[in-house]
């Protein structure tokens, strides 16, 4: 990618120190509503959400189907985590149509984890936790879901990144941060795009599905803007 910004490459060893924090506190924007749902989801005895990933139920006679529910549960995850890499952004030094890039995807899909969250509290499903929820994020031994002190969510997920990607996106320096954010948003956006495109054709909810038309259609734009960004 050309680009004439002379910034040296630095190394910010307190970036690096707070990676795995700042990410699990990354899409605040979304905390209010998956709080709300994940309580909503909580055992009996309120000690906490289900977030184990039981079989999907859908009541006879439903207007919402598995196909619904899958869609809205793995979406919520995707979104949170691409806020996640919005929220790297803060402090650096982006060209301004990136800079403008990072506040389009912010302001479209942090009201998309709320709409989904209601949803899946309404549909009577789990809400699954994310890369946001910071008390589920770590055992009692300091450690975290993957057992290594981060929150390694389902990487097998389309366009998903693994904790080791996100470490190593955080700790990238300046010179060449802006460039890997891109191409790995590129990666996360067509990986929604393919989630989409199945609930789009296999859903029921008439929401969920006019939602997923319009992540294809809006997330496969931003495609565009990032691979002419990149030079692709």
């Amino acid at each position: 990618m050309t680009t004439t910004r002379t910034t040296p490459a630095r190394t910010t060893p307190a970036r690096s120190a707070h990676a795995r924090t700042r990410r699990a506190l990354a899409a605040g924007l979304a905390a209010a509503a998956l709080a709300t749902g994940l309580a909503a989801c909580g055992d009996d005895d309120g000690s906490g959400p289900d977030t184990g990933s039981s079989a999907v139920s859908v009541p006879e006679g439903a207007d919402f189907n598995e196909a619904d529910v899958v869609f809205a549960t793995d979406m919520v995850q995707h979104h949170a985590q691409a806020l996640a890499m919005v929220d790297m952004t803060t402090g650096r030094d982006l060209d301004p149509e990136v800079a403008a890039l990072v506040e389009q995807i912010r302001s479209a899909q942090a009201p998309e984890i709320e709409q989904m969250v209601d949803w899946l509290t309404a549909w009577d499903q789990p809400v699954p936790p994310t890369v946001n929820d910071h008390a589920n994020a770590h055992a009692e031994d300091g450690t975290g879901m993957d057992g290594s002190g981060g929150m390694d969510m389902d990487s097998d997920m389309p366009g998903m990144m693994s904790d080791a990607e996100m470490d190593a996106l955080e700790e990238a320096p300046d010179a060449s941060f802006q460039e890997e954010w891109l191409e790995m948003m590129v990666a996360h956006h067509e990986g929604a795009v393919e989630m989409a495109e199945t609930e789009a054709a296999e859903g029921e909810d008439a929401d969920a599905v006019a939602l997923a038309e319009s992540i294809v259609d809006s997330q496969g734009a931003e495609i565009e803007q990032m691979r002419a960004l990149l030079g692709a």
